[in-house]
């Protein structure tokens, strides 16, 4: 595979670090990224599905090589839905297969709800149903203790903390345990590469703050969100939804009652952990091979 690397100057105002590979002729295939990684998310489906696709896979705004705004607003979850569609348009894709994980799944859930005339399919891994998500942060004792990080990813002492401890200690404790420890080793100087550039670590933490959804304290009997008591929108487009079931921030209680949101869907467990596009690349280049055939 021959990849190309660019910064693309985007409608929404920002530019981002785009890696493409493939015929651009072919059928498009868009992936997106979450926290805190980079198109490197996505490296090994690259390479496999630029083989009949069109592979686009941006820095997202806010990491690595992107522009990286430092407010808060810039990254309600509209501006990077805003995003990916304006980059699909740079390309002429009216229509293509949208692909999301961990933070770049939650832009995915979004996008294909908003803007079913564009997303022709839909490919999920490890990345909440909005619905389901906020459901179990209020009703689920054991995905509300795990998702605490969130609460003091969203604290603005939270970078000045990393500071007294370091990068380094930052990737052991609150990285490091989410991953597969055979292969950490591999990544770690790519990530401690993006996180020491100037402004890196902010505007990762502001897709945490921008975000409305509500994550109640352990002892806390929180407001319930009025949109859990009124009927959701059912996606349109079929949906392969892949979990790695090691996942301890997003437990596997995520994929219950799915079916009811996601008419057309099909999910496949993988014995791996939250990052399982790298941790089981084969099982998971298998999965959407198949579902897409």
């Amino acid at each position: 595979m021959t990849e190309h690397a660019e910064r693309i100057a985007l409608s929404t105002g920002i530019t981002l670090n785009v890696v493409t590979a493939g015929d651009p002729a072919a059928p498009a295939i868009l992936f997106l990224h979450g926290f805190p990684e980079s198109h490197r998310t996505w490296r090994h489906q690259m390479a496999e599905f630029a083989r009949d696709h069109f592979v686009v896979a941006p820095d997202q705004r806010g990491y690595a090589d992107s522009d990286k705004p430092q407010d808060v607003e810039a990254y309600t979850p509209d501006k990077p839905v805003a995003d990916a569609l304006a980059l699909m348009d740079h390309f002429g894709k009216d229509r293509f297969i949208l692909a999301g994980h961990d933070w770049g799944g939650a832009v995915a859930w979004m996008a294909a709800l908003l803007n079913p005339d564009r997303v022709e399919r839909l490919i999920i891994c490890n990345a909440p149903h909005p619905y389901i998500f906020q459901k179990t942060l209020i009703d689920d004792p054991v995905q509300r203790n795990a998702s605490q990080y969130f609460r003091a990813f969203r604290d603005p002492a939270i970078e000045r903390h990393i500071e007294s401890i370091g990068m380094d200690q930052f990737f052991d404790t609150s990285f490091a345990p989410y991953v597969d420890p055979a292969k950490v080793a591999e990544e770690k100087p790519v990530y401690l590469a993006q996180w020491t550039k100037p402004g890196a670590m902010t505007p990762m933490f502001n897709w945490y703050r921008a975000s409305s959804i509500v994550v109640p304290a352990l002892d806390e009997t929180p407001e319930r969100p009025a949109f859990l008591d009124a009927p959701f929108p059912r996606m349109q487009m079929p949906t392969l939804v892949i979990w790695g079931m090691r996942d301890t921030a997003l437990t596997p209680v995520q994929l219950e009652g799915l079916d009811c949101f996601v008419p057309a869907l099909t999910v496949c467990k993988v014995d791996a952990g939250h990052f399982v596009t790298w941790e089981a690349p084969e099982i998971v280049n298998g999965a959407i091979r198949e579902w897409l055939d």
